[in-house]
């Protein structure tokens, strides 16, 4: 059975995600590299503990970085939006902003849109 796609509220795709497939797969070489690979490209230390997610849509588990205190989750949440691309204020200003530093999302959030 294919796995579907999770899309977070800002457009990343959840199951795309490295700490969301170590996560489901207890994959302990795939958080060791992530946590390498993420503290250099962010210049924050990250252990291999740290990457752990069950996707930015789930609302109880393990969550990686800002998740608690992401302004598009919770504007997402607030509105009822599934995601940024179905909201009918898309696309305001934080999302923008957001998709300047990841210009994956904006393709994403488009097909959402249609």
């Amino acid at each position: 059975m294919a796995q579907m796609k999770m899309i977070s509220v800002c457009g990343l795709v959840c199951s795309e995600c490295p700490a969301y497939i170590a996560e489901k797969k207890n994959d302990a070489e795939l958080r060791k590299k992530t946590a390498a690979e993420w503290s250099k490209m962010y210049g924050h230390s990250l252990k291999p503990e740290d990457i752990a997610c069950v996707g930015c849509i789930v609302p109880k588990g393990k969550h990686i970085g800002h998740w608690s205190e992401c302004e598009i989750r919770a504007c997402g949440v607030k509105k009822g939006a599934k995601n940024c691309g179905k909201c009918p204020d898309y696309a305001c200003g934080t999302i923008t902003a957001f998709i300047k530093m990841a210009p994956q999302a904006k393709a994403v959030l488009d097909a959402e849109r249609k």
